[in-house]
């Protein structure tokens, strides 16, 4: 039976999911860094212009990364078209986002849908419609890539999203761009990606973000914390507390995809992006406390070789100082994260899980068991 795959117009209208985002317009978000909160409005006006038209294709964009950036590029006049398996809606209308600005996306949006596994499926469907422009928001291996450069001979620009985690544990902090890579890090597949666009010859540009936060996060980051400090539970931190990492905020980061679009600069270059400071893992705790208008936390420290959790996380960070200098993306590209990291908290939280929805359930069993042990050893 022959394979049929429409490319077709978005002009469906979807009810706003629960688990929705920002739009790119409001005033500067007011935080009350005490326990009681202000009132609170979104933040994230951007505007760029493009030098011309482009027809964009996304790997992914229906769940994180790509909504935002999606909206931006359209939001610019180009024609995007999502390139998904089809599981999950292509559209939803944002928080605070008007109706005639949804129904203005979800009439420009396009779809494209399959697997992209399916190479000969990707080779047929991508030569039949060709691109200009491709992002890859959610491609982990090499060989999901080449049949998308083989189908796209004029690619004008191929930019990939890769990570920070790719960088070899060192001494020396901030990573650099020009640090050493970890062969064996589990982010192997998007080193041998940059490879392989390296050694293709396109025009590409590679993304290494640190830990992202914001509205839509899939990965428990920031909602982790928010589960306990609405449970009003002690906030277990693995070792000192002390260690230092990095987050930056989606809406940053799809800015920064958006810079590095036809800019000369961004050609066969590497660039960290995230937010400007470090924190701590107890200064992160107490941020997102002050972002959701909590009292100050209970942090209980243990030390994670005193236990064993089997396949469950105790903690959503890698127990090590891990953060990445953005200095390149400053220079270069005229890279400013909008957000500190209280006020992208606080985004997060009231565009998602003040609201009542939130991407897992609270789990709080690794918790139980480091507790249970403190309290025995008081």
């Amino acid at each position: 039976m022959a394979r049929v795959v429409a490319l077709q117009q978005n002009q469906l209208s979807f009810s706003p999911l629960a688990s929705s985002l920002s739009d790119f317009s409001g005033t500067r978000l007011q935080t009350q860094l005490q326990f009681k909160r202000k009132l609170w409005q979104p933040k994230g006006s951007f505007h760029v212009s493009a030098s011309s038209t482009k027809k964009i294709l996304i790997m992914g964009g229906t769940r994180f990364i790509g909504v935002f950036l999606s909206r931006l590029l359209v939001k610019e006049g180009h024609q995007v078209t999502l390139f998904t398996r089809g599981k999950a809606p292509v559209t939803q209308q944002l928080p605070g986002e008007s109706d005639s600005d949804y129904a203005d996306f979800s009439s420009k949006i396009l779809h494209l849908k399959g697997d992209r596994k399916d190479f000969d499926f990707v080779k047929s469907s991508l030569s039949a419609q060709g691109f200009d422009v491709v992002y890859d928001i959610n491609g982990r291996e090499a060989d999901e890539v080449e049949p998308i450069l083989d189908a796209l001979p004029n690619l004008e620009q191929f930019i990939y999203c890769s990570s920070a985690g790719v960088y070899l544990k060192s001494d020396l902090l901030p990573h650099a761009e020009t640090d050493a890579v970890d062969p064996k890090s589990r982010h192997k597949g998007k080193l041998e990606t940059e490879s392989l666009l390296q050694s293709k010859g396109v025009n590409w540009t590679s993304i290494r973000p640190v830990y992202i936060y914001g509205p839509l996060n899939y990965n428990p980051v920031e909602e982790w914390f928010f589960h306990r400090l609405k449970a009003g539970r002690p906030i277990p931190i693995p070792s000192s507390g002390l260690q230092i990492t990095q987050l930056g905020h989606v809406k940053d980061l799809a800015r920064a995809f958006i810079q590095v679009l036809g800019n000369d600069k961004a050609s066969k270059q590497v660039f960290n992006i995230s937010g400007e400071k470090y924190v701590t893992f107890d200064g992160l705790a107490r941020a997102c406390a002050k972002a959701g208008g909590f009292p100050e936390p209970e942090l209980i420290h243990y030390n994670p070789k005193d236990f064993d959790f089997g396949k469950k996380k105790s903690f959503p960070f890698r127990d090590q100082h891990f953060f990445a200098s953005v200095e390149k993306a400053k220079s270069v590209l005229g890279f400013v994260p909008e957000f500190d990291l209280v006020e992208g908290l606080a985004d997060s939280y009231n565009l998602d899980f003040g609201r009542g929805t939130y991407r897992k359930e609270a789990d709080f069993s690794t918790d139980d068991i480091i507790l249970g042990k403190s309290l025995v050893g008081v």
